[in-house]
């Protein structure tokens, strides 16, 4: 018997079986491969306090990251690129290459570093599944690594400021989606009508983008006016993850948005009052530690003492 493979990943909202891209590329893929992973979303009893999800637990490893999760996968013999040829294999890499160079920083920038975006639907909704006091120290130090990483790739000269690094990204991010609507033209996948690692990753990076209802939509905009890949994304979702998404109406969308938004207040009210605790404790003053007063004993009861530390 095959020993069992156990995905922890982030959960799903707005229609999507999980909101984080990486998440969801490896989700697809199994989907894909038809690799038989048990999927344990995170919540309020999750232990990892550095932020590495997706996590594959096997019987003997443990696995993060969705490059090294899909290659695991292969060794296993699931493989969702069993009839690809060798070009198509090098335009995946490719691909792949592209996406991650011009359309991911665009994607974590929109979810983790535009303001609006990040407090009133980003934070809201990773804090929400993590334990306290987890869910107020994570969400800030992903955001962080989130900048870090988009500065890492895009913040050399001559693009010295956030202002300019921003829109260079999404300028990229705009070219990216264009080429990937050209190269999907009319067909049903990338590669034909089987869906393969590069429709994985595609769809792990736009699924999110595409469907989460965020106040700031620059990119979102975009892509809706790209109407094959938002095809793309309700096919997958339609054709591989109907049984898990449950089939929220429209109503019930509103009812979700609305516990996001008192979640929203919640959240950033409990920020709020820790941070005003901490600014009173560093603002308060430093009083010198107080002297206990020495008694000083009157000469009967010194010699009373006297008398009793010499009797038997």
């Amino acid at each position: 018997m095959a020993a069992p493979l156990e995905l922890s990943c982030w959960g799903g909202g707005w229609g999507l079986p999980s909101v984080h891209s990486d998440s969801l590329v490896v989700m697809a893929y199994a989907k894909f491969s038809g690799a038989p992973l048990k999927v344990n979303v995170i919540d309020n009893t999750w232990r990892g306090s550095r932020g590495e999800v997706p996590v594959l637990t096997t019987e003997d490893n443990t696995i993060s990251q969705p490059a090294k999760i899909l290659n695991f996968l292969r060794k296993q013999k699931y493989n969702a690129d069993y009839e690809l040829s060798a070009k198509q294999g090098a335009d995946t890499l490719a691909y792949i290459a592209l996406l991650e160079e011009k359309l991911l920083p665009a994607v974590l920038h929109t979810f983790w570093v535009e303001s609006d975006n990040y407090f009133t639907v980003t934070k809201p909704w990773f804090a929400s599944r993590m334990p306290f006091p987890l869910s107020l120290i994570l969400p800030g130090r992903m955001s962080k690594g989130a900048l870090n990483r988009i500065l890492l790739t895009r913040g050399e000269p001559p693009l010295y400021h956030l202002r300019e690094v921003e829109a260079q990204i999404y300028r990229d991010a705009k070219e990216c989606l264009n080429l990937l609507s050209n190269r999907l033209g009319t067909s049903q996948f990338f590669f034909g009508d089987m869906p393969s690692t590069l429709d994985a990753y595609v769809f792990g990076f736009l699924a999110p983008l595409y469907k989460v209802r965020f106040p700031k939509v620059q990119l979102q905009e975009h892509l809706k006016q790209l109407s094959n890949l938002c095809r793309f994304c309700d096919d997958i979702l339609n054709s591989y993850f109907r049984v898990s998404l449950g089939g929220i109406s429209p109503a019930g969308q509103e009812t979700v948005d609305a516990n996001l938004q008192k979640l929203t207040q919640l959240v950033n009210k409990e920020s709020n009052l820790i941070e005003k605790m901490d600014d009173n404790l560093r603002q308060s003053p430093q009083l010198p530690p107080r002297k206990l007063p020495t008694l000083k004993l009157t000469p009967a009861e010194e010699e009373s003492n006297s008398l009793q530390r010499l009797s038997p």
